[in-house]
């Protein structure tokens, strides 16, 4: 049986659910979702500046576990930008935490 997962902190609501290339219909595109916690993470190691151990602290979560989301979520952003995809941002659940059986973290 596997360890459930850490269930995340995220404490920042985006202002919007899509960014998308200028010009093409959202409906031509293909979506990569960015999941809350990816969202946080990015906010907090990027946005807001903070150390991995700062922003795990912040998140509820280990160091490494931070690392793996914000890994994540860079892949996803960048995957975004290269090959021109949406980015769709999944909203945080009213909670504020978040958890993921399919991360395993």
């Amino acid at each position: 049986m596997p360890r459930p997962p850490c269930p995340r902190c995220i404490r920042h609501t985006p202002p919007s659910d899509y960014f998308k290339p200028a010009g093409i219909p959202l409906r031509e595109l293909r979506e990569i979702i960015l999941a809350p916690d990816e969202m946080e993470a990015i906010r907090l190691a990027d946005f807001e500046d903070l150390y991995n151990v700062e922003a795990a602290v912040k998140m509820g979560v280990s160091r490494q576990t931070f690392d793996r989301i914000v890994g994540r979520a860079r892949r996803k952003i960048a995957e975004a930008l290269v090959q021109g995809q949406a980015l769709r941002i999944e909203r945080p659940a009213k909670s504020g935490r978040v958890t993921d059986p399919a991360l395993g973290d």
